[in-house]
């Protein structure tokens, strides 16, 4: 009982005897970090960052709907790539063409007043019978000549048909894939520069037609008037018949 006691005295003197450095260090904890939860703030945090986003978003916006005004009016400006000016003036300068060509008596005023007082006018008393053959003549040749310019005409403006048919369909073709109010705008104006070439034709035709039958009816009333005065030279009395000799064999006695 001795020993042991003598042993655990002497086991304590040992541990006490031994060096501070190792000696058992006690470390006292660190003080814990409170994170303190403000609802309040939170909530006006959240909101701010709305407001925030939410701006950027109409700004965003704002630049969509001025990138698009921009591209619309680009459109809106933008010139129609396709004219028919060229075709149609060709079709208005052939029937010009072709009423420049008048025969004899052309679509000219003075040249018609100058006609109608040589050819159509009162019928002189003094006119010899071969000037009235050669005026008569020269009125059925104006008449003939009209009704062959009236029936060119005529077949120019036909022709002119397959062109403006052509230029019909690109037009209205243009006019519906036009991509802004410029385009359109121009499309239209081409469709009735295109009319206006249709009406020009017909205008064409209708004096070609009136030309021929005014020199139909002209030469009818020229030719009756003519009539008049070969009629009035049969009946008009002459010296009559003198008779004079007659020899039926030259050589004979």
């Amino acid at each position: 009982m001795m020993i042991r006691r003598s042993r655990s005295a002497l086991f304590a003197a040992t541990i006490l005897s031994l060096p501070v450095a190792f000696s058992p260090v006690f470390v006292t904890p660190a003080a814990a970090q409170w994170v303190v939860y403000d609802p309040t703030n939170y909530v006006q945090n959240v909101l701010s960052a709305a407001r925030a986003l939410e701006q950027i978003n109409n700004q965003i916006q704002s630049l969509q709907n001025e990138a698009q005004m921009l591209i619309n009016q680009a459109r809106n400006l933008a010139s129609l790539p396709y004219s028919s000016l060229q075709q149609l003036q060709q079709s208005v300068q052939r029937t010009q063409a072709l009423l420049g060509q008048a025969q004899r008596i052309a679509f000219d005023v003075q040249q018609i007043d100058q006609a109608f007082q040589s050819q159509y006018g009162n019928i002189s008393l003094s006119t010899s019978d071969q000037r009235l053959v050669s005026d008569a003549r020269s009125r059925w040749q104006n008449t003939v000549g009209g009704l062959q310019d009236a029936l060119r005409v005529q077949a120019g403006v036909v022709g002119n048909i397959d062109t403006n048919r052509a230029e019909m369909a690109a037009l209205v073709g243009q006019s519906q894939g036009a991509t802004g109010a410029l385009q359109a705008t121009q499309a239209g104006n081409q469709l009735l520069a295109l009319q206006a070439q249709q009406l020009a034709d017909l205008v064409a035709v209708v004096a070609a037609n009136g030309r021929a039958r005014a020199l139909v009816d002209a030469e009818r009333a020229a030719a009756a008037e003519q009539g008049r005065e070969q009629r009035r030279r049969f009946l008009t009395p002459g010296s009559g018949y003198q008779p004079g000799n007659a020899r039926m064999f030259p050589n004979g006695n």
